[in-house]
């Protein structure tokens, strides 16, 4: 009963959701026609300033997943930018505001280019850095920005009655555009690949995600419009200095702010500004003088606290959490089962297959892999002919998943070289290398859990180029072809549920349908019947077939012998990280060196797939 109540008012929500949020935005519009109060107008300009910073924020840290403790400093540049340029030219600094934009846009890229491979804490640290490095910047170039003195504003010259006006209604502006900037990002294919970075930078660059690119686009988005603001806020407050421009309560006041309305939600940052900045007004109001700056530490420092032990995920995905399993009527999960019947047409392949003959597609080359003082592989060479089906199999521990992490570039070989139909991929990072053709899944399935299973599929590359960027997240044509790779593999009923809400076996699923969206010249697959049950197990072998059939090359690492050899063309015997030997399944099973080294004496290949004959 009460789940029912809750859904319907749930779902009268939902539907008047549009007119609540344009009723809103149109009463916030109206505020300066219904009072004169400065003091009102002044609290909702800076509330609308922490709505663009908080937006800004959102887009690098909690879309991409790179905290910074410095994002007040696109402030400071956009304030500068606009004062040193209207004193300048003089002109208002309403006109020179998107400059700011600009050079807090440049920076912001500056940062990206400087932390290609820092991350976590690192990242941290030089986010503090970057605000303090540019504070002292402006301490020091007097002659630019007035130095420890500050740099006076040009007065605004229109009637004092209006005099907030045009800042109130500038920041508001701004706010929408951060708004439908983070909406458009969000809904784009790069807007996933951000999220993809975030869950799991290291799997997102294996699929495509060119993740250099990505962060400096999502640092310059970030920052762009704060620097609008900050000029905007310059010029509302008429003086500039570095105390109050470069400001590291104002960053931690950010963080505060999206942490509690919820961190990588849409609105999220605006109901945290909404909340931090009239509370930071009360205390300065009710307590004042030093006494309130003392009181705003504790007082934020306790909402900090609160908000992490109570609602970490922040307000709004807690309660959305609560309405969904109210509304689910707390039934809790249930898996997904596959059917067991003909397989659907096998999606065809889109590569460029005109310039490819027969031979080998793949070849490992005298590759040598240390860690330390280990010699982890050990001028391992074999190679994998077009359209076939390679088993790499051997002990645990003999190297296989590291061998495959040197294909697929991971780990950079100390010697040898991995080469694709041909060609070296010695200088091509994993990314490159994803887009030349090579596609792997994981011993254990390594997904994006913030999306969904059809998002998980439709965040894959096959190559680089801005009108993928630009593209629809989950719809057109590579939306089509995500959603045909899913029905395929079974899953075509779970296109909208979360990663994290599927099976282990279905998971695997979805890595498998990962790969296919990449299209790739060869298919590593490590361990995929681990943790599966039978009717999974037959569903593989046969997706592994019918793909093979249709010309898919696979190399594929696994300890179930039965399974692989079954289906295997060919198979190469890995111990101690030195190939054994090459060669057909039943002639390596039967080799008295793989039987000593790996199978044992009593084993016996039967030609099954899984439980599927051949």
């Amino acid at each position: 009963m009460i789940a029912a109540v809750v859904t319907r008012a749930a779902d009268r929500v939902a539907s008047a959701r549009k007119w609540l949020i344009a009723g809103g935005i149109v009463f916030v519009g109206c505020i300066p026609l219904l009072t004169s109060s400065a003091y009102i107008q002044n609290v909702m300009i800076l509330t609308f300033l922490m709505c663009v910073l908080g937006l800004g924020w959102n887009i690098m840290s909690g879309y991409t997943g790179y905290i910074s403790l410095g994002h007040s400093a696109f402030i400071g540049i956009g304030a500068y930018t606009a004062g040193i340029l209207a004193e300048r030219w003089q002109v208002s600094p309403f006109l020179v505001a998107p400059l700011g934009g600009v050079a807090a846009a440049l920076v912001a890229f500056l940062l990206g280019l400087t932390t290609r491979r820092t991350r976590g804490p690192a990242f941290v640290i030089v986010s503090f850095a970057l605000l303090e490095l540019l504070g002292l910047l402006a301490r020091n170039l007097s002659s630019l920005t007035g130095g420890s003195q500050g740099l006076a504003m040009p007065l605004p010259d229109w009637d004092l009655t209006f005099y907030n006006w045009p800042f109130y209604y500038s920041l508001l502006a701004l706010v929408l555009l951060s708004l439908w900037m983070t909406r458009a990002i969000r809904r784009s294919k790069f807007g996933l690949g951000l999220v993809a970075i975030r869950d799991d930078e290291d799997k997102a660059a294996g699929i495509g995600v060119l993740t250099p690119v990505y962060k400096s686009l999502a640092f310059m988005s970030s920052a762009v419009l704060v620097g609008v603001a900050g000029a905007v806020y310059g010029y509302y407050v008429s003086y500039l200095s570095v105390s109050t421009m470069f400001d590291i309560v104002l960053s931690m006041q950010v963080v505060l702010a999206v942490l509690i309305g919820g961190r990588g939600t849409f609105w999220g940052p605006v109901l945290g500004a909404f909340i931090v900045v009239p509370l930071t007004e009360l205390t300065n109001t009710t307590i004042g003088g030093l006494d309130a700056g003392a009181f705003r530490l504790l007082m934020f420092g306790g909402l900090l606290l609160l908000v992490t032990m109570l609602l970490p995920r922040g307000i709004l995905p807690t309660a959305g959490a609560w309405l969904t399993k109210l509304k689910a009527g707390d039934t809790g999960r249930t898996g997904a089962r596959l059917v067991e019947s003909g397989l659907p047409t096998v999606p065809p392949s889109l590569r460029d297959e005109s310039a490819a003959v027969g031979g080998d597609v793949l070849r490992v080359e005298d590759v040598v892999m240390r860690f330390g003082g280990v010699l982890a592989i050990d001028q391992a060479s074999f190679s994998v002919p077009r359209g076939s089906i390679t088993a790499l199999i051997g002990p645990n521990g003999a190297g296989k998943t590291t061998l495959f992490n040197a294909i697929d570039g991971t780990y950079t070989p100390a010697a040898g070289d991995i080469v694709l139909e041909g060609k070296s991929l010695a200088r091509a990072d994993r990314t490159r290398r994803a887009f030349r053709g090579i596609g792997r899944t994981y011993q254990l399935p390594r997904l994006f859990n913030s999306l969904t299973v059809l998002e998980n599929v439709a965040a894959v590359n096959s190559s680089f180029s801005v009108r993928r960027l630009a593209a629809s997240a989950v719809s057109g044509e590579e939306a089509a072809r995500a959603t045909e790779l899913l029905e395929f593999v079974g899953l075509g009923d779970y296109l909208d549920v979360k990663a994290t809400d599927m099976s282990y076996g279905q998971k695997k699923l979805v890595e498998l349908a990962q790969v296919l969206m990449l299209d790739p010249a060869v298919i590593l697959l490590d361990e995929p019947a681990a943790g599966i049950n039978p009717t999974l197990l037959r569903r593989l072998a046969d997706l592994i077939r019918a793909l093979n059939e249709s010309g898919r090359t696979f190399v594929i690492v696994e300890h179930d012998m039965q399974f692989v050899l079954a289906l295997a063309d060919r198979a190469t015997v890995l111990a101690r990280g030195q190939v054994l030997m090459s060669g057909a399944p039943d002639v390596v099973s039967r080799h008295p060196k793989v039987m000593e080294a790996y199978l044992g004496d009593d084993f016996v290949l039967e030609k099954t797939m899984g439980g599927a004959t051949t």
